[in-house]
């Protein structure tokens, strides 16, 4: 049997080798495009998930169901004499009782079940009128008020009538009320300027923002006003001045620690220093902005420190040959450079600040506050805080609530963010 002659293998040539390899090293960067591109989907899906949750949860909280009535204001149940009490809720009861046919209103039960179709703030609004003007007792008026939260989910479709009876907040009979008021064509749902005119309540369709965002303007402001001029001048005094030995390597590898360090360590340090020694209120915006202060400050003074350091050498340079002194040179030549850097890192550092719950709640910042702060020294919330309160809270109307809270902080944080990012453009020096 004979065997074929083995055929010499063929040694690759340089060029076959190039080619194989290049081939190779395409392939792997095609892979790792990919695997970044996934990444970034992935991420982007994330928080696609995230925001449509938010939206899906949240946009029914910026409309709120309103009902329209004309208010016979009775004065045996509103006497003059009496001012500022009076029988408000029967007589807005007595006022929707008349435009239910077959409503008796004589029934204590019917009238009470009449009532819980009116949220509880309908009287108190019907009493500032009457005290504004006592000239209203007597008269006919007209008033346009929010109905309770059971009636508002109603009609939002957060309560389902196929749902059986026993287990609704709405009765059969008080559904057919409501749809009575409906086609009458009293039932308005506009949109909800309460959700940032009104403080904190425990009325799920009266609770708003307003006592959270006045906090955390205070608070922010606290914040502003002591981490800014003491966050620059420490970045100027390391960058610029202080001698380079091992007391300022110390000091700024601990700035560098200090930017790490959870939020609640902060707030311990707050409730021990700020309230504990020093006997400031609690609750307090002021107390809220030092602690913010103390977060916010290592970020300031890094983004300081890497804004001066991104100034050319030449710069220094130059104002020193022309005769300036090292005053005159930081801060007529380096500092303006590097401003636009300083306001991206301070803008980032605050809108960290506004999203910070942990501190705030060891502050006493989550009390439960119906009144905006007239000052940095009043009891007050902050948005993220209120943002814990109603979700801790059992009713059900606090759920979209949430959600709408979390997206006017989104929308908070958004924005800082984009002041940032004008402000590095519109400024920045290339070199």
């Amino acid at each position: 049997m004979t065997h074929a002659p083995a055929v010499p293998s063929r040694k690759a040539t340089s060029t076959e080798l190039v080619a194989a390899s290049l081939k190779r090293r395409r392939r792997k960067q095609r892979r790792l495009q990919w695997i970044g591109a996934g990444a970034i989907s992935l991420a982007f899906l994330m928080l696609f998930i995230l925001v449509a949750s938010l939206v899906s949860t949240g946009w029914q909280a910026f409309n709120q169901t309103h009902v329209t009535l004309e208010v016979y204001i009775d004065p045996e149940e509103v006497p003059a004499k009496r001012l500022p009490r009076g029988g408000f809720d029967d007589v807005l009861a007595a006022s929707l009782g008349r435009v239910l046919p077959g409503v008796d209103m004589s029934d204590r039960k019917t009238a009470r079940s009449v009532e819980r179709i009116l949220s509880n703030g309908a009287q108190f609004e019907l009493r500032d009128r009457v005290v504004a003007d006592p000239s209203l007792i007597g008269q006919t008026i007209t008033m346009t008020v929010p109905v309770s939260d059971p009636f508002d989910q109603l009609n939002k479709g957060l309560i389902k009538r196929s749902t059986p009876e026993v287990n609704r907040r709405v009765k059969d009979t008080e559904i057919a009320w409501f749809d009575i008021l409906a086609e009458q064509g009293a039932i308005s749902k506009p949109f909800n300027w309460g959700l940032f005119t009104n403080a904190d309540s425990r009325f799920p369709e009266l609770a708003g923002l307003k006592g959270a965002l006045v906090g955390s303007f205070w608070a922010l402001l606290t914040c502003f006003l002591i981490s800014f001029p003491l966050g620059i001048g420490s970045a100027i005094y390391l960058e610029e001045f202080a001698p380079k030995n091992k007391l300022s390597d110390f000091i700024e590898v601990n700035i560098n620690n200090l930017a790490a360090v959870p939020s609640v360590v902060f707030g311990l340090l707050a409730l021990s220093v700020f309230i504990g020694w020093f006997g400031l209120p609690r609750s307090a915006p002021f107390v809220g902005g030092l602690t913010l202060a103390l977060m916010t400050m290592p970020t300031i003074i890094i983004a300081t420190r890497a804004a001066l350091k991104a100034v050319p050498p030449s710069i220094r340079e130059a104002a020193l040959g022309l005769g300036a002194s090292r005053q005159q040179v930081v801060f007529q030549h380096v500092l303006p450079l590097a401003m636009p850097g300083i306001l991206t890192g301070t803008i980032i550092g605050l809108a960290q600040a506004l999203g910070e719950t942990a501190p705030l709640l060891l502050i006493g910042m989550n009390a439960f506050i119906t009144s905006a702060a007239s000052s940095p020294f009043d009891s007050s919330t902050a948005l993220p805080t209120q943002i814990f309160i109603w979700a801790d809270s059992p009713e059900r109307g606090f759920v979209s609530r949430t959600s709408a809270a979390i997206l006017v902080l989104l929308g908070f944080l958004v924005m800082m963010n984009a002041i940032a990012i004008y402000f590095r453009q519109k400024f920045e020096r290339k070199w």
